[in-house]
């Protein structure tokens, strides 16, 4: 068989690891500065987070907030059954309320409310709602 082979290979693989290393340093290798304990500089700073973008607020919804919280406000209203839609200025109220001049109180008090331009009213009478 082979058998000679391998073991020369092997042999020879052998050697190979046992003889002397050359121990000049090569012209392309790079020298380090020692490095001296007394003078450790700072760690480095910890990476900065990125500045979080936060989204604009929503003109249209800060707006429907601000009508629901005056509605909520206001005497002899009960707001509880109204909701509040805002788009560009105009105010949409839709809901029920007890009564016409009920209605007539929320549509006024959403009037009042800076930035409103208009006042669109599609609650419904409902007795005892």
């Amino acid at each position: 068989m082979n058998r000679p082979i391998l073991l020369a290979a092997l042999a020879a693989a052998l050697a190979a690891c046992d003889s002397p290393q050359d121990t000049k340093p090569k012209a392309d290798a790079v020298k380090l500065k020692p490095t001296v304990a007394s003078k450790a500089s700072p760690p480095p700073p910890p990476p900065r987070a990125e500045a979080r973008k936060l989204p604009k607020p929503d003109p249209n919804k800060a707006l429907a907030t601000k009508v629901k919280r005056k509605l909520e406000g206001t005497a002899k209203l009960d707001a509880h059954a109204i909701q509040v839609t805002a788009t560009d200025g105009v105010v949409t109220l839709w809901g029920t309320v007890d009564t016409a001049p009920e209605r007539k109180r929320a549509e006024e008090a959403a009037a009042s409310v800076e930035g409103v331009q208009q006042v669109r009213s599609k609650l419904v009478v409902v007795a005892g709602s």
